[in-house]
């Protein structure tokens, strides 16, 4: 599979895709080379686009660091030590509109975006129809990922109590719609509808028939996101009954306590709903997770004590001593190095060449999306059952109560390092705790801080009149 996606993906970069910051050249958000549209005939070629947009997801810009990244180091899971200066501003949330990573995980996603566009707005495609619908589909979906990931860190929801009426992210529905080349800021809300808007299109054009590997978003990936949604945003009984729809599949279960590291370093499992291939050809070196979290020449990510100290004892999730000199595979995910960092070692772990799948949407995080919007529905004691399955499976202790509280911690435990943290924080309307003076450097800013919020790119809001910059900035 994944050799198809490098074959089919030579094809993409023929079509030459660009993106800058002018009327002629401008950022993703607004316009591209339009030659692509014509290049796209067969259910091939529009295969081929899709493939190219995947791929664009791995970007150590989007899902292939920087993405994962922030959401850890903006929160009281992991911080940076500097060792080769990176994420230093990041783990202090105070960046700069002309900020690196601020930049270019917006024009990342609105490239994704874009290709996603191309795939929808292609017309007159030979080939079978149902075919065509379902690589469609598999591009609403995509699209409507790329405007939520863009609007937990650009929107203004968690700043000064704005709320879903806050401005959020432009969300693009046209690859270079000449009359709209300066899109305005949708608010938050308007974001999350186009979004459910979007996903009930995918669902409606795929068939589960045409479902592949969990590398491509599937009928039940597009049920996931959903989920996903809707629990950040708090719309409990669509959390409830998208995230049923995955259980009720059949199609997935929890990763057992012996799989679970070994599920990070091997592609596909039964727990994988979506996941994002990496061969030795993608391998970003220095720039991939896994040289950004474990010891060498970089590893600027180090976890905190706080973090390693919520697991129980035996907890494979937990921390264990862990020497890179002697020991060749890790025994939990958070390794205790002889001169005692702490560094997560059972996720993303290959370093040369990186070749692990970056998994998206596990099926754990599915089961506590149940297991919360059923306490928030008043169904605790079925919450209860759900919530513990995955403990279960951790060699770790069962909750007696499934309370908000006990979720969110199962949350913690579970997701640490895949980029959930902060904005599972930000969500609940939380403070971003600061349990670690030393090894600490944002200071733990207050639930509607300015720095709730990554600065709008200064390459677009002074392009742009249309984007106006977050506050704050």
């Amino acid at each position: 599979m994944k050799m198809k996606i490098k074959y089919l993906l030579l094809m993409v970069l023929g079509f030459g895709v660009a993106t800058s910051c002018s009327e002629e050249d401008l950022d993703p958000t607004l316009a591209q080379d339009k030659s692509i549209e014509a290049s796209i005939n067969t259910v091939n070629d529009l295969e081929a686009v899709l493939l190219g947009a995947y791929d664009r997801l791995t970007s150590s810009s989007y899902y292939g660091r920087d993405f994962i990244i922030l959401g850890e180091v903006f929160s009281d899971n992991a911080t940076s030590n500097a060792n080769s200066n990176r994420f230093v501003l990041e783990a202090r949330m105070d960046l700069l509109t002309t900020t690196a990573t601020a930049q270019t995980l917006w024009q990342q996603a609105y490239r994704v975006i874009a290709s996603a566009n191309v795939v929808i707005g292609a017309e007159g495609i030979e080939g079978d129809e149902a075919a065509v619908n379902h690589f469609k589909g598999q591009a609403y979906a995509m699209r409507a990922l790329a405007h939520f990931d863009l609007v937990k860190f650009y929107g203004q929801q968690h700043v000064n109590d704005g709320g879903q009426g806050a401005l959020g992210v432009p969300y693009v529905t046209a690859f270079r719609d000449n009359d709209a080349l300066f899109p305005s800021r949708n608010t938050v809300q308007e974001v999350k509808e186009m979004a459910y808007a979007d996903l009930a299109t995918a669902r409606s054009l795929m068939s589960e028939s045409l479902n592949s590997s969990s590398e491509f978003i599937t009928t039940y990936a597009v049920d996931a996101i959903e989920a996903r949604i809707a629990n950040y945003f708090g719309d409990w009984q669509r959390a409830l009954d998208a995230s049923k729809r995955v259980i009720d599949s059949g199609e997935f279960s929890i990763a057992s306590e012996d799989a679970f590291l070994n599920n990070f370093a091997t592609d596909g499992g039964s727990n994988i709903i979506f996941e994002l291939a990496n061969t030795a050809t993608d391998n970003p070196g220095i720039n991939g997770l896994a040289n950004i979290y474990q010891q060498g020449s970089y590893g600027d990510v180090i976890a905190l004590p706080n973090l390693a100290a919520i697991y129980d004892d035996g907890d494979v999730r937990g921390a264990t001593p862990y020497d890179p000199a002697v020991d060749t595979e890790p025994t939990s995910v958070i390794g205790i190095h002889p001169n005692g960092i702490l560094r997560n070692v059972g996720k993303y772990p290959s370093t040369a060449p990186y070749e692990d799948n970056i998994p998206v949407i596990r099926y754990e995080e599915i089961v506590l999306i149940y297991a919360e919007a059923l306490v928030e529905t008043g169904n605790a004691a079925e919450a209860l059952v759900w919530l513990n399955m995955i403990p279960a499976q951790r060699g770790a202790e069962l909750y007696t109560a499934a309370t908000k509280d006990n979720v969110l911690l199962e949350r913690r435990k579970e997701l640490a390092f895949e980029g959930f943290r902060f904005h599972d924080l930000a969500r609940t309307e939380s403070d971003i705790p600061y349990p670690d003076e030393i090894l600490q450097t944002h200071e733990g800013p207050v639930y509607g801080s300015y720095n709730f919020a990554l600065p709008i790119p200064s390459s677009e809001a002074n392009t742009n009149a249309n984007v106006p910059q977050n506050f704050g900035y």
